[in-house]
């Protein structure tokens, strides 16, 4: 049985996608009779037998060499297409923070949804959003990897399209899916390139064949920024970062995965990438600058939102750009800590948002207070939640942060500023978000808000469980240091940035009704922040105009001078036409004079011609 179960591990990516399918007769309307909520236990039902199967195998897989399944998809000549799978501790861990939360986050959607009349076709949707994450986590191949992401893509274009009545609804949808194409086809390209130099899209023969390769410069630096073109996109990276903040019309309970599991994808993409863009020193530096721009901007900017979920978005840009940082410089456990210790904290913040949503049915946060009198639970879970992303000690971002000042303390110093300025600009935007939802009078909107019903309440106190145990779930697998070399001197400075920016967005004066300040500075800076640096509008003005234009003149083009040169023609053959049927007399004579006259014109046009 163990043997059977460590064998058919590649069926955990499959118990989603199976999920999905058993929903398509209520999603579809088939089934009417029962309710959704078959459908929803259909898929919960298979997630739980993924993660109990995941489970199994991540604790056969600790302290063992990775092994690797290949399946033979296509062969051809020299060509073999296989889809290969890496079963190791890393990718069932991923596998099983995966399942683990969406899990916990379809538990949710049970109560979050429930008045929904399309909630069997969410859970399909989740399931297949599931089922595409599960099978990045265990994929070997790059050729397996990029067909799942093009799927990943596929999945939030549809959750966050959700709600399609709503017109911004379909422009987020719209928006987050072109964004994304925008870096799969740099990457397609990047796919394509990599298969014809090294022969395989195995990613341990792409390592083998990154050892010995000698590449042009200008070629290395191509293959390399299209390789992270795509996890540019899909961990919402300058300049392919707008679509998170429009993404957070879709529904709650996928905002949840898609802020903790959906962003570290394209990250843990970029991790197994890390072997080949050793070659491209350009793209090393290109994940350097681009994840310091994003942690910083996005840090800056989401102290400015006042949609709560916006205001969470933003700072999961800003720690995935450090998580690019620590890939550009090559330090991949930093890396693994973050996406780690972010994932369970976002996904309770997330979560504990959207308690407060719908209880209070709105996402403006000056429109809120008074509520931890009345949400105790969902007050809990997000200070807990706020407390595991930032560097509170001994919580789990405290141990990923301490990583990265480690590591950059002595070489790269300006590195640890810029962890330390991400960290104080979160805690700062969490505090703030705390003192206007949580804190104050009640507002109109919250003055009667309950508690969420026990559907919400047992994964949203389950997960604040887990986030506390991340300090004994890093120690049980020996991630963390021993005390007696425990380095104070970085770990204090790290603490005393997350208390000072707790301390500064618990004394600065919130106005709650939002008013624009008077002096033209502040409003310059409060406007500039709380549109993203006006990004989107650079792109109307620059890349949509474009675009626009050259349509218009090819639009133009086509119908008056295409469509016109067409359309002379066929005047001409008509006019030619009608004319000829008059010259039809029946005399054999009059037909050997035009033929004589044809020929005279042509002779003489030739003779013209040649002279």
């Amino acid at each position: 049985m163990d043997q059977f179960l460590f064998d058919t591990c590649w069926w955990i990516p499959c118990y989603g996608l199976l999920g999905a399918i058993l929903t398509l007769p209520w999603s579809t309307g088939l089934v009417r009779q029962t309710g959704p909520r078959p459908a929803a236990y259909f898929n919960l039902f298979m997630t739980v037998v993924a993660f109990l199967h995941g489970l199994f195998v991540f604790r056969a897989t600790l302290g063992h060499e990775s092994q690797e399944f290949i399946i033979h998809w296509l062969k051809a000549a020299d060509l073999d297409l296989s889809l290969a799978l890496e079963v190791s501790p890393v990718s069932m861990g991923a596998a099983e923070l995966v399942t683990g939360l969406s899990l916990l986050a379809q538990f949710f959607a049970l109560g979050y949804m429930e008045k929904d009349w399309a909630l069997a076709r969410f859970f399909a949707l989740m399931g297949f959003f599931e089922a595409a994450m599960s099978g990045l986590a265990l994929s070997d191949s790059l050729f397996l990897t990029y067909a799942l992401l093009e799927m990943l893509t596929l999945s939030t274009y549809l959750l966050v399209g959700f709600w399609y009545a709503q017109p911004l609804v379909v422009t987020a949808a719209r928006d987050a899916f072109l964004t994304k194409r925008v870096g799969d086809v740099l990457l397609l390209m990047g796919v394509v390139a990599l298969a014809s130099m090294a022969g395989s899209l195995n990613f341990n023969d792409l390592y083998e064949w990154a050892e010995t390769a000698e590449l042009n410069p200008v070629v290395s630096a191509l293959l390399g920024l299209a390789l992270i073109a795509g996890p540019i996109g899909k961990c919402a990276q300058f300049p392919l970062h707008l679509w998170l903040d429009e993404a957070m019309e879709g529904p709650n309970p996928a905002s949840i995965l898609r802020n903790s599991v959906v962003v570290a994808c394209g990250a843990y993409v970029l991790l197994k990438l890390q072997p080949i863009l050793v070659l491209s020193p350009v793209a090393s530096t290109a994940l350097v600058v681009l994840g310091t721009m994003t942690a910083i901007g996005a840090s800056l900017v989401a102290i400015a939102q006042i949609d709560i979920k916006r205001a969470l978005a933003h700072s999961t840009s800003a720690y995935l750009g450090l998580v690019f940082i620590a890939i550009g410089t090559q330090w991949t456990n930093f890396a693994f800590y973050i996406l780690f210790a972010h994932a369970i904290a976002k996904a309770l913040l997330f979560m504990s948002t959207g308690a407060v949503i719908v209880t209070t049915s709105t996402q403006d946060i000056t429109e809120m207070g008074g509520l931890w009198s009345r949400m105790p639970a969902t007050t809990t879970a997000y200070l807990v939640g706020s407390a595991g992303l930032i560097s509170l000690l001994p919580l789990g971002g405290f141990w990923a942060m301490r990583e990265g000042v480690n590591i950059y303390w002595v070489d790269a110093p300006w590195l640890v500023v810029v962890i330390f300025l991400v960290n104080a600009l979160t805690a700062l935007n969490l505090t703030r978000v705390f003192r206007l939802v949580f804190l104050g009078q009640p507002q109109p909107k919250t003055r009667r808000a309950p508690e969420v019903p026990w559907m919400m309440a047992i994964p949203l106190v389950s997960l604040s469980v887990i986030t506390l145990l991340v300090p004994v779930m890093l120690q049980g697998l020996s991630f963390l240091p021993s005390w007696d070399y425990f380095n104070w001197q970085t770990a204090l400075p790290l603490v005393l940035s997350g208390a000072a920016g707790c301390l500064v967005g618990s004394t600065i004066y919130l106005n709650r009704t939002w008013a624009r300040p008077i002096q033209a500075p502040l409003k310059f800076i409060q406007d500039l922040l709380a549109y993203d640096f006006y990004v989107q509008r650079l792109y109307e003005v620059t890349v949509v105009w474009l675009v626009s234009t050259v349509s218009r003149v090819s639009a133009w083009f086509d119908r008056y001078v295409l469509d016109g040169f067409v359309n002379l023609v066929g005047f001409v053959s008509i006019f030619s036409g009608e004319s000829l049927k008059y010259s039809i007399s029946g005399q054999s004579q009059f037909y050997l004079l035009t033929i004589l006259i044809g020929v005279s014109i042509f002779g003489a046009l030739l003779t013209f011609v040649l002279h």
